[in-house]
């Protein structure tokens, strides 16, 4: 048999430990080979959601999936993927975490299969087309649901945002990472409108996300002459990757060939642990996968 070079898991630790050892193998023999889908159960996503700092990081890593990934999941891959979406929708739906963030998966995941159950006939998709049709009539319903949201407003006689002074209230805002978290913090009173109006803010955020020589080359003066730093940030945002930020990522050990949340750890064996440490980006880790 011709022999070639893989890059994929060859074994796997128990659940418990939320670790996943990497390595090489010289043959097609894919015995102990580690699949995608095999990876959302051993990294325990489902869990992985209920954590507020890895909620962010799992829900990249599906719509990164729903862009591009679709066509190449097995049928074990497709039901962890759902049921792990299902979660998180109801999660939203119960505590209303960052409804904006599931909505743009749904919304990637909807358009993708609509264009893929269009192209049925070339075999695009693994499975009954019957069974995607029903995912994408359920994927529908989530999207309704999420717009009738109503966001839950309690009441009490405590300390509200509005109570803040405006150096705390500004602080929060130069906290934000993402330009529609500030647009969406704005619309809450006109204090909060104006302080999010600021060009200063809308620079910083550019000059963290992006480059010098990225914003010189689309520069938008506003009508007063000055750089509208606002227009610029979402303008380059169509052309440059923005930072990504989470509270907890998964990380590979470049010494153990382990693959392992960051805050869970893992025993490592080299003499500098910290030196071997290497962050996974969720698209870093579908680039793992893919043969």
């Amino acid at each position: 048999m011709k022999k070639c070079t893989i890059l994929k898991t060859v074994s796997l630790q128990p659940r418990k430990g939320k670790k996943i050892i990497l390595g090489i193998t010289q043959t097609l023999n894919r015995h102990g080979y580690c699949t995608l889908g095999e990876a959302f159960n051993r990294l325990d996503f489902s869990s992985a959601i209920q954590d507020i700092r890895r909620f962010n990081y799992v829900v990249k890593l599906l719509q990164l999936i729903a862009k591009s990934q679709l066509t190449s999941l097995s049928g074990a891959a497709q039901k962890n993927y759902f049921n792990i979406l299902d979660k998180i929708v109801q999660k939203v739906m119960e505590d209303q975490y960052n409804p904006r963030l599931i909505k743009d998966l749904l919304q990637d995941l909807s358009s993708t299969l609509c264009i893929l159950i269009r192209g049925v006939g070339k075999s695009v998709l693994v499975g009954n087309i019957n069974i995607w049709i029903c995912r994408l009539e359920t994927i529908l319903l989530w999207q309704q649901q999420l717009k009738n949201l109503q966001m839950n407003k309690q009441v009490n006689n405590g300390l509200t945002l509005s109570d803040l002074p405006l150096h705390m209230l500004n602080n929060i805002l130069y906290r934000f990472s993402d330009g529609w978290d500030i647009i969406t913090l704005g619309q809450v009173t006109p204090t909060l409108y104006m302080l999010s109006e600021d060009r200063q803010l809308w620079k910083k955020l550019c000059q963290y996300h992006f480059a010098e020589k990225q914003f010189c080359r689309h520069l938008i003066p506003s009508e007063k002459g000055h750089i509208d730093w606002k227009l610029m940030y979402f303008a380059l945002q169509k052309y440059y990757p923005i930072k990504e930020q989470y509270g907890d990522t998964l990380h590979f050990c470049r010494h153990c060939s382990i693959l392992f949340w960051k805050d869970t750890g893992h025993p490592c064996t080299a003499s500098d642990p910290n030196t071997c440490l290497m962050p996974v980006s969720p698209q870093h880790f579908i680039d793992l996968f893919k043969f």
